[in-house]
């Protein structure tokens, strides 16, 4: 390989997994530059991100052989409009998560603690969105837990050493069960090309337990219920730009790596019983997680017990998408619910950050007229509880409606009643803050000022989410460009 091919088109998958790198190795090596470097990654790749989509929408699908070996040798790296869609969102969320951090961290010990692990991360998952083989995912999967677990525990608290601490083992688990099926795949095909093994076809019974394995490690690091024990702890105790990252981003790169395995090498397997159960884990975490949100007495737990349900929004995708008559439109609401999910809960973990940030404590209870104090952030929280609910025009009103026309098209009604009676508890809890935090109070709300770009911040991925509902043309096309499914 040389210059030539860096700078010809199929390479922009690998730059945007070396350019983080590179920034991250730099900020280790040099601890003074991690935030020129995090910002000046943030700027660089989405310039890369809008040069992949481009090519995606016009080209389909692109990707290069590292080093030139073809597969099953080489490292093979992929992006389509599936992978360009997560790329699009890892940029907007860890972009903005940056510029947050920059005026987050004001001790030196801190930031330069937080700014290699954050663009570790950042690098881990562009890689993983653009791994071709089922090795390579591995590697980049381990990656992203072990640096997101380094960054729950930057708060040295009291309570975030054991949530790091239980984070770490499941994680530890959850790549160990993938690892035991990707050896399963090789011993059966002698490859781990992705692309290989689907031509291949799964026949033989170890690929079914392969499946298992592989299956079972990602629904614990994507924390489904009842594998959902380290996520609220975790999300709720780590610093803010971590806890924002955490619930939009990370917990989103295990899904992503199931439904690439589900839409490709084990679609033979998958049958109604199969996705029903998924379904059935999905429809538990939804009324679990609405029911502790509304009991929790925190506003980051209520928001990450609000991530247990809505990630049980996202894996309903598997069963609404089971019957072939709806599949296409259930894949694109299941998608649009990652989209929407992770601009609005991102902003409204950065939005509770602003409040600890500033009065120095997230108890709901003596939270009464916060609005007075942080009326950009509490604006925000309510433009991203709008999507988080599925209120006309968000990015999840239009997740919400496309599951509804699957439910509906292929007689699931009961997923129907689920959604809309979910639809019900998110308001409930989302309401019960707003109901302090916009109440009229007599005092002053004390405390410190917040930086203005923290409070920025939390706005634009609210509106973000907002504006997803009215890009769902645009947006969609990209999700079907090189026919991911």
């Amino acid at each position: 390989m040389n210059l030539n091919d860096l700078l010809q088109p199929s390479a922009l998958p690998a730059w945007m997994a070396a350019l983080p790198l590179v920034a991250a190795g730099l900020s280790v090596a040099l601890p003074k530059i991690g935030k020129p470097a995090g910002i000046f990654t943030a700027v660089a790749t989405s310039g890369l991100v809008v040069l992949l989509g481009g090519q995606v929408l016009q080209h389909g699908a692109i990707g290069m052989q590292v080093g030139g070996w073809p597969a099953p040798l080489g490292i093979t790296l992929r992006a389509d409009g599936l992978s360009a869609a997560m790329l699009a969102l890892t940029c907007l969320i860890a972009g903005v998560v940056t510029f947050y951090a920059a005026g987050y961290f004001k001790s030196e010990a801190a930031a330069s603690a937080f700014w290699p692990l954050w663009l570790f991360l950042w690098a881990a998952l562009n890689a993983l969105f653009v791994s071709g083989d089922v090795f390579n995912l591995y590697v980049t999967l381990e990656l992203l837990g072990l640096a997101a677990v380094s960054l729950v525990a930057l708060s040295r608290s009291a309570e975030v050493l054991p949530a790091a601490m239980r984070y770490l083992l499941v994680s530890l688990t959850g790549s160990l069960s993938y690892l035991m099926g990707v050896a399963l795949l090789y011993a059966a095909n002698g490859t781990l090309d992705l692309k290989t093994l689907a031509a291949g076809g799964p026949g033989m019974p170890s690929i079914a337990i392969a499946f298992a394995l592989m299956a079972s490690g990602l629904i614990m690091k994507s924390a489904l219920f009842p594998m959902h024990f380290w996520l609220p702890p975790a999300h709720a105790n780590a610093p803010a730009p971590v806890s924002a990252a955490l619930s939009a981003l990370v917990v989103k790169g295990s899904f992503y790596i199931l439904l690439r395995l589900w839409l490709t090498l084990f679609q033979p397997l998958i049958n109604p019983g199969v996705a029903n159960l998924i379904g059935l884990m999905a429809a538990i975490a939804i009324l679990w997680g609405s029911i502790q949100a509304l009991l929790a007495q925190r506003l980051k737990m209520l928001i990450a017990y609000s991530t247990v349900a809505q990630i049980g929004y996202i894996f309903l995708v598997f069963p609404l998408s089971s019957m072939p008559a709806a599949g296409q439109t259930a894949w694109q609401g299941g998608l649009y619910f990652v989209l929407s999910h992770a601009c609005a809960k991102a902003a409204v973990f950065l939005a509770a950050g602003n409040v600890i940030y500033s009065v120095g404590h997230d108890r709901i209870s003596e939270l009464k007229g916060i609005v007075r104090r942080l009326p950009v952030s509490m604006f925000a929280f309510a433009l991203a509880g709008v999507s988080l609910i599925g209120l006309p025009p968000s990015g999840g009103f239009v997740a919400k409606w496309l599951y509804l026309n699957a439910a509906l098209e292929t007689g699931q009604w009961w997923w129907t009643v689920l959604i809309l009676f979910g639809g019900l508890l998110s308001t409930a809890y989302v309401f019960r803050f707003f109901s302090r935090a916009f109440s009229y109070s007599t005092g002053t709300v004390g405390g410190r000022s917040v930086p203005w770009m923290m409070e920025w911040a939390a706005f634009v991925l609210a509106l973000c989410a907002l504006i997803l509902g009215l890009t769902a043309p645009v947006v969609i096309k990209l999700f079907t460009a090189g026919q991911p499914f």
